[in-house]
């Protein structure tokens, strides 16, 4: 009985280890999500950008505002950059911690299984003790009978 209360202590312990992995990866997620929704929006900018670039181009207008717009084009396209690099990080990390999750998961699983085959081996063994001192009783009382 005393193996089976190790490994509930253990498994206790993988459990906790687990909801913590499950809070982590939930981060990750909420992370990425974020950093996938400010892409998003700056790609509907440079998009509607975009669009008015090309109608300045199609209509007269002035140097100045297309500068203006070239440039505010070139800064959005940096900004992409630089979210796309932290999407994938964000992504990267979101990997790593789901696998983290599923290793977590699989080591509760194992605990569980352990402590359902300790308990089912002492639920066995104890109904061959039961088994064998019911035998020996019943062969008492027949040698008692006997004997009379």
């Amino acid at each position: 009985m005393s193996d089976t209360a190790v490994l509930t202590k253990l498994l206790h312990v993988r459990e906790t280890e687990k909801v913590q992995a499950q809070k982590a990866y939930q981060q990750a997620i909420d992370c990425f999500e974020n950093s996938a929704t400010q892409l998003y929006q700056l790609l509907k900018k440079k998009e509607v950008a975009e669009e008015i670039y090309e109608e300045c181009m199609q209509q007269t207008t002035t140097l100045e505002k297309l500068r203006k717009q070239v440039d505010y084009l070139e800064k959005l396209n940096a900004m992409i950059v630089h979210l796309q690099e932290e999407v994938q990080k964000a992504r990267a990390d979101m990997e790593a911690k789901q696998f983290d999750l599923t290793e977590a998961h699989v080591e509760t699983k194992k605990f569980e299984k352990m402590i359902t085959h300790r308990k089912q081996r002492e639920t066995e063994a104890q109904e061959k003790l039961e088994k064998a001192m019911m035998d020996e009783i019943s062969m008492q009382q027949f040698l008692k009978y006997k004997n009379r």
